[in-house]
């Protein structure tokens, strides 16, 4: 249950209640794909890094280890040693930009394994399985992802196919969680608004899922390339249109500034592979902006990544050490960035939350929108 707790325009403060605990909004949940976020950190890590919500991959999952197996072993939360809420993609993404040979047709899509090659079919009923199976928080409904451009006439033929996967989807999670035997009984279903870069779809497609009346809504395809301006213009169209008692999700998204101009246009929950990706590159989020440690001006700096953060990284440890550690390909000097990097993303969201209670978010884009996003 969403519960809106106070507003600055269209910017948000909330709580989001589920049966793995309440997530303060807005939030930023942080990607672990195969039930591990990449750079060697655990579950038990991200609760000291202030993570509140955990997203894996019903793809990579089903594909390896198997949704079976994680059945057998009582689910995600018990596999991971996670015990906070997760949110699990449909796999509809992974389908369509990693499945080399793929066959959609109305039932579902067809397509061969990224790791053996072998035959796989995924629709909306197999998608909501899967997810039953690993017993995460919050099931995504399985959609198209239309690459960007695409023609008007096909991105409206895929709204349209995605919206009745979506009833398809709902009817089918409504039966497993009424089964005696399922994980978790209390699985949600938050439904994906698609349509491209065009207006009326855009908002066609929202008004027509938001019918639904489902637990949460997400803005999908975008943060696929195209400039940063059309996707805020994207969320002024949808935002309108979505439902206001329920949290809004904008996928794949983003760099600090376009979490703070999607939390200015009515985003409640955030998700992205930047922190931990750029961070197992060298480059790492400050309060000043980006700096890459790879730098030869870092070689006998003895400062933290950023003097003003209190991650365990920082508490210990040099700049010089960490460009150390990446120049001799030591293990730790992912571990040590990503680290950094999450408890970096998390903290932003604590920052923005506290900035709504005191009515002073629009100051704090203000200082912060442009900095964080450049390179120092």
């Amino acid at each position: 249950m969403y519960t809106l707790l106070k507003q600055e325009q269209a910017a948000r403060r909330g709580t989001f209640q589920t049966v793995h605990g309440t997530v303060q909004t807005p939030a930023f949940m942080n990607v672990g794909t195969a039930a591990a976020i990449k750079g060697g950190i655990s579950s038990y890590d991200l609760v000291d890094l202030k993570c509140q919500v955990e997203l894996c991959n019903t793809y990579h999952l089903h594909v390896r280890p198997g949704d079976e197996l994680i059945r057998r072993l009582g689910g995600l939360h018990r596999f991971m040693g996670w015990q906070r809420p997760i949110l699990t993609d449909s796999g509809g993404f992974q389908v369509f930009s990693l499945a080399k040979l793929r066959k959609i047709q109305e039932e579902g899509v067809y397509f061969n394994s990224h790791v053996d090659g072998r035959k796989i079919f995924m629709g909306p009923e197999e998608s909501m399985r899967i997810q039953s199976n690993l017993g995460s928080t919050i099931a995504m409904a399985f959609d198209e992802c239309v690459e960007n451009p695409s023609t008007h006439a096909y991105s409206k033929a895929s709204c349209d196919r995605t919206a009745r996967w979506l009833v398809r989807c709902k009817k089918e999670m409504q039966r497993l969680n009424s089964l005696p035997g399922t994980l978790n009984p209390h699985q949600l279903l938050f439904g994906i608004n698609q349509g491209c870069v065009y207006d009326d779809l855009r908002a066609d497609h929202m008004k027509q899922i938001a019918e639904l009346d489902l637990d949460g809504y997400a803005i999908g395809g975008l943060a696929v390339g195209e400039p940063a301006e059309e996707m805020y213009h994207i969320i002024e169209v949808v935002e309108p249109l979505m439902p206001k008692d329920k949290p809004r999700y904008l996928m794949g998204v983003g760099t600090p500034s376009n979490i703070i101009e999607g939390v200015w246009r009515g985003i409640d929950l955030f998700d992205c592979v930047m922190p931990s990706r750029n961070a197992r590159h060298a480059h790492v989020n400050t309060w000043q902006g980006i700096r890459n440690l790879m730098n030869a001006k870092y070689a006998e700096d003895t400062l933290p990544i950023d003097e003003e953060c209190q991650c365990p990284t920082c508490k210990r440890h040099s700049r010089a050490y960490l460009r150390h550690l990446f120049k001799a390909n030591e293990l730790l000097a992912m571990r040590l960035a990503v680290m950094h990097n999450l408890w970096f993303y998390n903290t932003l969201m604590e920052k923005i939350r506290d900035a709504l209670d005191s009515g002073t978010f629009a100051q704090f884009r203000r200082q912060y929108s442009g900095l964080l996003d450049t390179r120092i």
